[in-house]
């Protein structure tokens, strides 16, 4: 690690370890104690550690399996993205369509309803769940979507079927965890007649999920939708945030000139706080990247997103090569396997504790965990 980038991340943890800062009506501690999302009545222990679809970093993401183990590693909430099928019951898939996540395309029952779609205005080509009852979806089995950096976790593959959010909700309550629903390109199944916030909300309701208190937060990368859910429910919302050159896909369908780059700015901020209590941003918003992968000095998002009001929880921490800065990168590069490889993840996450982040979504909430007792 470069000289700057030893100062970025010795800055970052002398200023990073605040006793108890109030963000957003929540009471933010130490490090010290039990899992966040197991305290009562809305009092956390931060930062957070959201299990990133699960423990996708062991198992195939979205599936109970991996939802169960991201609760024994320790992670405080578990995070399901929220996608429709045809009878308007709400299931846990990345994205709606289904093949690189389920075995769909060996089941020649189904062959006929392989078709191209447009989401979020780019053709996309496969099998989606809007075109399947729940009962027909349950006939699924889930697979890795990433086989080629994870193949370890395909052993797994076929063993479990695609999960309900009901099902989801009824493992958190079971373990005392939160939970952490993504609505999926929520124009989209909007413009099919499926929209997500009905169903969300009344299953939220339905489990007693009503109040900022309780262990939820809603997130999504468009923004009419998180307005729309705020007159809807009183859980806690997360504005989701891209890299700062693309746009929420609602700013394009109305034209708006927008970008998430505006959204970062203390004026953008400012408007998500009347919404939202939160941001979401992709980590390289916050410790940029150069040309050859390399951090950058340390944006000032994370301090104008509390100076707004907001909390700051980015995403996705990996512990492979392939996923992290070239600083933290380990092993051989001429190896056929230096991708997969584990780097020095605990330094990176080392950096973005430290820069203050109130919650962090990886799929490997064990390390996380271990590497924020030790801060």
């Amino acid at each position: 690690m470069g000289h700057r980038i030893r100062h970025h991340v010795r800055t970052a943890l002398l200023l990073g370890s605040a006793a108890v800062i109030g963000i957003g009506g929540v009471a933010w501690a130490g490090t010290e104690g039990s899992s966040l999302g197991r305290q009562q009545e809305g009092e956390m222990k931060g930062p957070l550690v959201i299990g990133h679809r699960g423990a996708s970093g062991y198992r195939p993401e979205h599936t109970l399996s991996s939802y169960r183990l991201a609760i024994e590693l320790g992670a405080d909430f578990i995070e399901p993205d929220l996608v429709s099928t045809k009878d308007h019951q709400l299931v846990a898939r990345h994205e709606p369509e289904i093949s690189a996540t389920t075995d769909v395309a060996q089941h020649p029952e189904f062959a006929a309803r392989r078709t191209t779609k447009m989401i979020d205005g780019a053709a996309v080509t496969g099998w989606f769940t809007d075109d399947f009852t729940l009962a027909e979806l349950r006939t699924l089995r889930a697979v890795e979507r990433l086989p080629a950096l994870r193949p370890a976790n395909t052993v797994f593959d076929g063993l479990d079927q695609v999960p309900t959010f009901q099902e989801v909700i009824d493992l958190a309550k079971s373990a005392g965890v939160g939970i952490y629903p993504e609505t999926k390109h929520p124009t989209y199944f909007q413009s099919v007649g499926l929209p997500l916030e009905e169903p969300l909300v009344a299953t939220l309701t339905a489990n007693g999920y009503t109040k900022k208190s309780d262990p939820v937060f809603i997130q999504s990368f468009e923004t009419a939708n998180l307005r729309q859910l705020s007159t809807m429910t009183g859980v806690r919302l997360v504005q989701l945030m891209d890299v700062p050159g693309n746009k929420p896909y609602d700013f394009v369908v109305k034209g708006d000139a927008r970008t998430y780059g505006d959204l970062m700015t203390p004026a953008g901020l400012k408007e998500i706080a009347t919404y939202a209590n939160g941001i979401g941003p992709s980590k390289d918003s916050i410790v940029p990247r150069d040309a050859q992968a390399h951090l950058l000095a340390p944006t000032s998002l994370v301090r104008d997103a509390h100076r707004a009001g907001l909390v700051a929880h980015p995403y996705t921490f990996r512990r492979e090569n392939n996923f992290l800065p070239a600083d933290f990168r380990q092993g051989n590069p001429a190896s056929p396997i230096y991708l997969q490889a584990p780097g020095d993840f605990p330094a990176e996450l080392r950096l973005f504790f430290g820069l203050g982040v109130d919650g962090l979504f990886t799929d490997n909430s064990d390390i996380a965990v271990a590497v924020r007792s030790t801060l």
